[in-house]
This record gives C-alpha cells, sequence and structure tokens, in this order.
C-alpha cells in the first residue's frame, strides 16, 4: 500500500506541477513572471493578458485538480497490494478512496505551489484547491465557490475572497459531515476529509501572507483596477 500512496503522490505532484498560467502566457510571447505581481495564477493572468487569457488558466489549474482525484479514485479501484494474513497466506487488498483522493489532492496543490521545474515557485493554489475539492466532495466545493463569490463581489478583492474561502473549507466539510445529505454524490464521509480540509486551507492561507500584509496596509488591488504597469 505503502508504494501505492507513493506512486499516487508522486503522479499528483508532477500533474499539478504543469505552469497553466506560465505555459499560457508564454503562448503569447509574454512570460508572466516578469509582469503584474509575478505570480503564474489566474488571477495574475487575467490582470495582465485579460479576461479570455485569465478564464482559461483558472479553467486549467481547476481541472488538473479534479483530473488527479478522479484518477486516483481510478486507481485505487483497480489496483491491489498483497496482504499478510495469518497462518502465511497472502490476500488482496485496496487502497480506500478517501486514502487516495486525500493523497492525490495534496500531491496536486503541493505540485502547483512549489512545482520543480520552476526552482519550487509556483502558485497560491486556490483554483486547483477547488478542483480537488469537486473531484473529493462535490457539494462543498459548490458551497465555498458561492462565499467566494459573494466575498469577491462585496470587497473585490481576489485575495480576500480566497482566504475567506479557505477559511470557511474546513467548518463547510465537518458541516456537511454531520448535517449533510449521508448518501449520493453530495455526502462526506471520513474525518480524513475534515483534516484534509484545514491542510488545503492552511496552505493557501500561508501562500497569501504578502496579500495579507498588502490588505492590512491598503495597497492590495482590488480586481478590476487597472494593470500595473510592467517592470
Amino acid at each position: 500500500m505503502t508504494l501505492l500512496i507513493a506512486a499516487i503522490l508522486l503522479a499528483s505532484y508532477l500533474l499539478g506541477s504543469i505552469p497553466s498560467g506560465l505555459l499560457i502566457s508564454k503562448s503569447r510571447g509574454l512570460d508572466i513572471r516578469e509582469h503584474g505581481s509575478r505570480n503564474i495564477g489566474a488571477t495574475n493572468v487575467w490582470r495582465v493578458m485579460g479576461k479570455k487569457w485569465g478564464l482559461l488558466a483558472f479553467f486549467c489549474d481547476t481541472a488538473k485538480g479534479w483530473l488527479a482525484v478522479v484518477l486516483a479514485f481510478w486507481i485505487a479501484e483497480r489496483w491491489s497490494y498483497a496482504v499478510p494474513l495469518p497462518r502465511g497466506k497472502i490476500g488482496v487488498g485496496f487502497l480506500p478512496h478517501d486514502y487516495a483522493g486525500i493523497t492525490a489532492a495534496l500531491g496536486c496543490i503541493l505540485g502547483h505551489n512549489f512545482p520543480v521545474w520552476l526552482r519550487f515557485k509556483g502558485g497560491k493554489g486556490v483554483a486547483t484547491s477547488l478542483g480537488v475539492i469537486i473531484g473529493m466532495m462535490p457539494l462543498a466545493s459548490l458551497l465555498i465557490f458561492a462565499i467566494w463569490g459573494v466575498v469577491l463581489k462585496a470587497t473585490r478583492y481576489v485575495s480576500l475572497a480566497s482566504l475567506m474561502a479557505a477559511a470557511a473549507l474546513p467548518v463547510v466539510v465537518i458541516g456537511l459531515m454531520f448535517f449533510g445529505p449521508s448518501h449520493g454524490w453530495a455526502a462526506v464521509h471520513g474525518w480524513g476529509n475534515f483534516y484534509f480540509a484545514i491542510a488545503a486551507a492552511a496552505l493557501v492561507i500561508k501562500r497569501h501572507v504578502p496579500n495579507i500584509q498588502r490588505l492590512r496596509a491598503g495597497t492590495e488591488l482590488r480586481f478590476g483596477d487597472p494593470k500595473p504597469p510592467a517592470p
């Protein structure tokens, strides 16, 4: 089982490390790391290159998170491992869905945030985190995206919307565990999902520390403000 988890973690990390925003900007003759906030995420792509390319970067970053989890579920259903039984017998075990999904989710987010190809300087993981949550907990992802949208609409701060959505994630997950549907696509089971929600929220908040400082100083750009000049 350890080797199977390691394989899912590595594959998900490599998938997450695909720098969508950078590849999109390079396709247009631009290095996004030299413009705006110099971040490769969708927000900076939108601000520097426009709505169309920003949406494409957001879609790609979200899609790779979703795909990592879906592939992990597929692997968990089809790949078995040997389990020692009494009297020297060997049984067959399968990786539980929760373990597979959480492993893939964390690997993909870490790959996006710290891609080996870019000297571990990646994005902030918001879109990719949304993607893995869509794959693992669809109803939770809808609620979190709604929170993100409401805060963005009210404040026009993408960073604040992302921070509020991240902080709300563990609350939403544990609320669904106890009060949400018990069956079907919307059900959330297992404390592992709650612990993952805490880890994912912490990663997003950690990556937004500079934004928090700018928010406190009143220098954070609002969504729709003129893009900063190229350096």
